[in-house]
């Protein structure tokens, strides 16, 4: 199951085991249990003598193959159901890790929140994922750490592909997804302090009244995307305050898979970049606030004066300058039964969720080059694609349009535009779209949507403010400053052209000059 050199790192790893630890498995006689096992004796081979053993269980009532990690004898709570390979061995690393003691790399507030909580009742979680989805790790990792931590917290990670009667009769579409004691927790990426607010009712109070407490900064970044992260840095080496309150830090790079035109960089995964970008911030003084989303924005009263952000969760931060960094999200289509059936089979994201299609008819939405190569991935898995673009050509590179014209699964339909989304009240069934040269509509009987449209400036608490573009894009000049003095701009939520990430690096590193020039100005004129 694991070749020579997954072995010795992972050799290395459990060379950290704190106490001893043991995996129960529950397998039965199909390849799936077979592989399985397989990679539970690889486990068992390198790890230290004494430190890991394997026996099995009763397979009564229990999935089939499971195994989970006990310590000294008793279940922890953390369970795998299916093979947790792929984007999720880390996760399994660090479960026999944290299960044996070991410390996690975790905020010690976080910590002692998790080991505090004091559930009326036992708190059963289950994530169906894919081995495939970038976004799964950071769900089941959460997770399985509070099971290590709090003896009332239990949770099963389910590989999707697996058990996918199980993902039938749920009606799961979309990973991650968490059931909580057997009904819908969440879908879609969360980082810890999101899921222990979802269950940690007071914690979002607590957070509110200690982030107001805090002092004024010189320079305030909101936002923390690449612009967010380059601005932060540029102005923390300046030796100025410097805060960063983002909604989660790493912004849509956590939704990239490949990155490829990082210069000096070959290729990259968005979630690595993600956290190069956070550990490099963290390397300076800045006062970073993670899962905060900025409701509004109150110029200074006077010039010289505090600027403030008012937060969603009732907390204002001040600051002499500001630098908005919010980025931009996934454009929908706005036609009927979309809002309505995201996650029942209207999805984003192909890596992710384009397993749980396997053998199904889906539809891509958009014809340049993300629409191309979702339709491209997805024929490996699906029954069949189709690609459907408004404009009556293509846009996308050349060399994909070539590849994915000699897909034998595949159908393209230009000149079309999407009408509606239709699906039986639980899932998605099909689609209309209108022939825009004939004006006939038509319809598509499919079971996944996935939409590829492009990009929206996350704007919308700004309006009435700062000036916006007719696209809802902060109209910046050219040292990144916006209509209202003191605050600064940059990256995919301004009017700054082609949304790239090291783009918007740059245009992140100048509004923060331009902010310390704003500051420096502003003291000498005071």
């Amino acid at each position: 199951m694991l070749d020579s050199n997954l072995k010795t790192a992972l050799k290395g790893y459990l060379e950290r085991l704190v106490q001893p630890i043991e995996i129960v498995t529950f397998a039965d006689d199909g390849e799936n249990s077979r592989q399985m096992l397989e990679l539970v004796a690889d486990i068992a081979s390198v790890a230290p003598a004494g430190r890991l053993s394997v026996r099995s269980g009763s397979t009564a009532g229990e999935r089939l193959p499971s195994f989970q990690i006990t310590l000294a004898g008793l279940d922890t709570g953390v369970r795998f159901a299916g093979l947790p390979m792929g984007h999720e061995f880390t996760s399994l690393i660090l479960a026999l890790l944290q299960t044996s003691g070991y410390p996690a790399k975790v905020e010690a507030d976080l910590i002692e929140q998790i080991k505090a909580l004091e559930p009326a009742q036992e708190l059963v979680f289950e994530t169906y994922m894919s081995l495939t989805c970038h976004n799964c790790p950071d769900v089941v990792q959460a997770i399985n750490l509070m099971a290590a931590l709090n003896p009332k917290i239990r949770h099963t990670t389910i590989e999707g592909s697996m058990f996918q009667a199980e993902v039938e009769s749920r009606q799961i579409m979309g990973v991650p997804c968490v059931f909580l004691n057997g009904e819908m927790f969440a879908s879609g990426r969360m980082e810890l302090g999101e899921i222990l607010a979802k269950i940690d009712t007071g914690a979002a109070d607590r957070e509110a009244k200690k982030l107001s407490a805090k002092e004024a900064f010189d320079v305030l970044v909101v936002g923390g995307g690449p612009a967010g992260a380059a601005a932060a840095i540029y102005a923390a080496r300046k030796g100025i305050r410097t805060g960063v309150a983002a909604e989660r830090f790493g912004g849509q790079v956590l939704d990239t898979l490949g990155i490829e035109n990082f210069i000096s960089v070959k290729e990259t995964e968005g979630p690595k970049l993600a956290a190069a970008l956070e550990q490099h911030v963290k390397e300076y003084d800045v006062d970073i606030m993670n899962l905060q989303r900025a409701t509004a924005l109150v110029p200074a009263a006077a010039p010289g004066g505090l600027i403030e952000v008012k937060l969603e969760n009732g907390a204002s931060l001040r600051s002499k300058s500001v630098i908005i960094s919010t980025g931009a999200r996934w454009r929908s289509m706005n036609v009927p039964g979309e809002a309505e059936y995201r996650t029942k089979g209207v999805a984003y994201c192909p890596h992710c969720d384009g397993p749980l299609f396997k053998g199904k008819r889906v539809a891509v939405i958009g014809g340049g080059n993300s629409g191309v190569e979702a339709a491209i991935d997805l024929a490996g898995i699906v029954a069949h694609v189709t690609l459907i673009e408004f404009d009556s050509k293509l846009r996308a590179d050349a060399v994909l349009q070539t590849k994915l014209r000699s897909l034998p699964n595949v159908t393209i339909l230009m000149s079309a535009q999407t009408t509606e989304v239709h699906g039986d009240g639980q899932k998605v069934n099909g689609l209309s779209y209108k022939d825009r040269v004939s004006g006939e509509l038509r319809r598509v009987d499919l079971e996944g949507i996935f939409v590829q449209i492009g990009l929206l400036p996350n704007s919308d608490w700004l309006k009435g403010t700062v000036e916006l573009s007719p696209r809802g894009e902060v109209i910046v000049d050219s040292h990144g400053q916006t209509s209202v003095p003191g605050v600064f701009a940059a990256g995919d939520v301004t009017t700054v052209p082609y949304k790239q990430i090291i783009i918007a690096m740059g245009e992140g590193a100048k509004a923060s000059l331009g902010a310390f020039d704003h500051l420096i100005r502003s003291s000498v004129a005071g």
